[in-house]
């Protein structure tokens, strides 16, 4: 599904997850609280808290009530993970598909890179 498509809380998730794996938080580090988060993407309170749900049921970020979320030790490593077996099973067919389609040569690719 294309990201515009997908719902505003997923793709909020997408732009935490992607701040973890680019090292912009690092384990231990404090996430920007609900409403920071929230007036910084201009989205409503609740849909961030339904996307930093996710993070906490995924056992990626710990919570000290009253001091806020934390990135948990390994979230880079396991996000990475899940991150790439979504690729490889949901992107990657569709990207290999348009690549034969229209007979790109992969080398191609890495020239243009």
């Amino acid at each position: 599904m294309p990201a515009a498509e997908r719902p505003v809380y997923l793709q909020l998730r997408d732009r935490i997850a992607e701040a973890i794996l680019d090292g912009r938080y690092g384990e231990g580090d404090m996430l920007p609280s609900v409403r920071a988060f929230a007036a910084e993407q201009g989205a409503n309170p609740l849909t961030v808290a339904k996307a930093y749900q996710l993070f906490q049921e995924e056992g990626l970020v710990t919570v000290r009530r009253g001091v806020g979320m934390f990135v948990a030790d390994g979230a880079a490593t396991r996000l990475r993970e899940q991150e790439r077996r979504a690729f490889l099973s949901e992107e990657w067919p569709r990207i290999r598909g348009v690549i034969q389609r229209l007979r790109i040569d992969p080398a191609e690719l890495f020239e243009r890179a």
